[in-house]
């Protein structure tokens, strides 16, 4: 049976994943299915893969959509209303981790080890945002070569890893690889040949990652709790734009975090 729902959920995971510094991983945790995103993409690389179509086709048709139809309004967004952009986010991610803690039962599932962890992971991916490089966002035209391809291929496959981990952005790891501007511009110019080379190692990190990460939550669930709200917490100094010093967009980027963390805490308690 097709959950068709998952439609809209996709598009808004599509839209997170093509900003940096925004996972895509963090918007299923706000959607309340990250842990059947996880079997279900996992699953799909099984022999009971035609179960899990009527979940994950809705969903990809949702996030293929918003990376082609978004690609350019995000770019506009991000170049003409950055701060309101990212605080509307910052609102989602606060509005989480109080779901997470409930669904964590911190006060009776966490020890020493597992608070440590917590905040090593929220310091690890806080650190992450020293590392884009100055001209990360410059355009970047690329020749299509065998070496070119292989690298391309390796990138997607990194970044998709960093997708489905809530808190780390796929977007943000290919800034810091220098592949960031050509993915935009390929979905943005729709070049088929970029888009195909970069997606099949979407795939690949897809089929590598989630068996893992299934394996962990069923195994040591506390463990990838606590490092999960900490890689969540963390990102919010990622994705922090500084404080706006103008009044009006202040503001607006206020009333935008406000209205970000209203939304996900309505999604967290439904």
């Amino acid at each position: 049976m097709f959950v068709w729902s998952n439609i809209w959920r996709g598009m808004m995971i599509g839209t997170a994943d093509l900003i940096p510094g925004v996972s895509g991983g963090t918007i299923a945790v706000i959607l309340g299915f990250y842990d059947r995103l996880i079997q279900s993409i996992s699953g799909f690389f099984s022999k009971e893969w035609k179960k899990h179509l009527g979940f994950l086709i809705p969903l990809g048709i949702g996030v293929v959509s918003a990376l082609l139809i978004l690609s350019r309004v995000m770019k506009w967004l991000l170049a003409n209303h950055e701060q309101p952009t990212f605080f509307f986010f910052i609102g989602l991610i606060l509005g989480i981790i109080p779901y997470l803690y409930k669904s964590a039962d911190v006060k009776q599932n966490f020890k020493a080890i597992h608070y440590i962890l917590f905040i090593l992971a929220a310091i690890a991916i806080a650190l992450t945002g020293l590392l884009v490089p100055a001209d990360a966002h410059s355009h970047v035209t690329i020749e299509l070569t065998f070496m070119n391809g292989v690298g391309l291929f390796g990138a997607g496959a990194l970044a998709s890893m960093a997708m489905l981990l809530p808190g780390i952005s796929g977007s943000f790891v290919l800034l810091l690889i220098g592949v960031y501007p050509i993915a935009i511009g390929a979905l943005s110019t729709f070049n088929l040949p970029l888009i195909a080379i970069i997606g099949s190692g979407v795939i690949f990190g897809f089929i590598l990652s989630s068996k893992l990460i299934k394996h962990l939550l069923a195994t040591h669930p506390n463990i990838m709790y606590a490092i999960i709200i900490g890689t969540v917490i963390g990102s919010l100094y990622v994705i922090f734009p500084g404080m706006p010093t103008e009044i009006a967009t202040l503001v607006i980027s206020l009333f935008a975090m406000v209205l970000g963390l209203f939304c996900s805490l309505k999604l967290g308690n439904k």
